[in-house]
């Protein structure tokens, strides 16, 4: 009955603070239960994703994540080439860029006095403050002055065209569109208009000449999707970006890999807390795919997830 199943290891009594990374995922694929065992089932999908030549791998992300230290991480798995296309939240863009550009995050806390913080003109994400003067204001000038420069080039754009405009220009190496720019990696944002970053884009049009067609970013994907042999994802929280990526991959069939990590629940019928065996009975997901959900926050759940993936590539798995 339980032949092929491998025994639950008791972990050391002392766990050597001295330890090598590599050595705590062991420790994780030992201990098995609970959330241990979905993180290593994920790692080793995603190190399978990330090494099949033949697939096109997507990475989906929401924008809070890019408020705090995680948006450096990213930036290094679209820089070490593990992934060929971004679907993300217009939110994404703005914090990109205003830290891009030096606007100021700091560490806060959950349990603030947001009347207070409103007072000091510092806006709240969670637990990280960040003072007006660092987002609104500066979103606005830079997007400005670069659509300024590149009016003169054309007055028609799609989203990621702009996007690659915008990250040609930015020096800061914890970039997300440095990133995507320098291995020309597209960005698509479906609900461009939901943030400040697309805000921008309308008050520009009404002074200038500016037009955005989202058609071209369909055409874009389109091309991506129907070229692809196999296709997986990294989906990292759920919203628009999740549905963006999981809908357009229905149309070659569904993803032959597809990772979770959410910290949604499926008991309310949401897109966001769906697992991935419901997306298969929409065709997003491939029956046959490799598939896995991590119930977690991101911010501590992504960088052992790389961790992971990096072993079981170095283990060859």
């Amino acid at each position: 009955m339980f032949k092929g199943f491998k025994a639950v290891k008791d972990v050391k009594v002392k766990i050597d603070p001295a330890m090598k990374v590599y050595d705590l995922i062991e420790v994780y694929e030992n201990i098995h239960g609970f959330t241990p065992a979905y993180l290593i089932e994920a790692s080793k999908i995603l190190a399978k994703m990330v090494s099949d030549s033949e697939s096109i791998n997507f990475l989906s992300f929401t924008g809070n994540i890019v408020a705090t230290g995680l948006r450096g991480l990213i930036a290094q798995f679209l820089e070490e080439g593990y992934f060929k296309v971004i679907i993300t939240t217009c939110g994404s863009i703005d914090h990109d860029i205003a830290r891009s550009f030096g606007g100021k995050y700091y560490k806060g806390f959950f349990e603030a006095d947001d009347k207070e913080l409103a007072k000091l003109k510092i806006h709240r994400l969670g637990n990280v403050f960040i003072p007006l003067s660092s987002y609104g204001p500066l979103i606005e000038k830079v997007v400005f002055n670069i659509l300024d420069e590149i009016s003169e080039v054309k007055n028609e754009w799609s989203i990621y065209e702009l996007l690659w405009e915008i990250g040609k220009r930015i020096k800061d190496e914890k970039s997300i569109l440095k990133a995507a720019y320098e291995r020309k990696i597209p960005v698509f944002v479906p609900g461009i208009i939901d943030g400040a970053f697309g805000t921008n884009l309308f008050m520009y049009s009404q002074i200038k000449k500016l037009k955005i067609n989202l058609f071209l970013d369909q055409k874009k994907l389109a091309e991506i999707v129907f070229k692809a042999k196999k296709s997986g994802a990294l989906i990292v929280g759920g919203g628009i970006s999740k549905h963006h990526t999981i809908w357009w991959n229905q149309f070659k069939g569904g993803l032959d890999y597809a990772v979770y990590v959410t910290t949604a629940l499926e008991y309310d019928g949401s897109l966001s807390g769906a697992r991935p065996r419901e997306a298969i009975s929409w065709g997003k997901i491939k029956p046959t795919a490799e598939k896995t959900i991590v119930y977690g926050d991101a911010t501590l759940i992504l960088p052992l997830l790389y961790i992971g993936m990096k072993y079981y590539l170095s283990k060859g798995k």
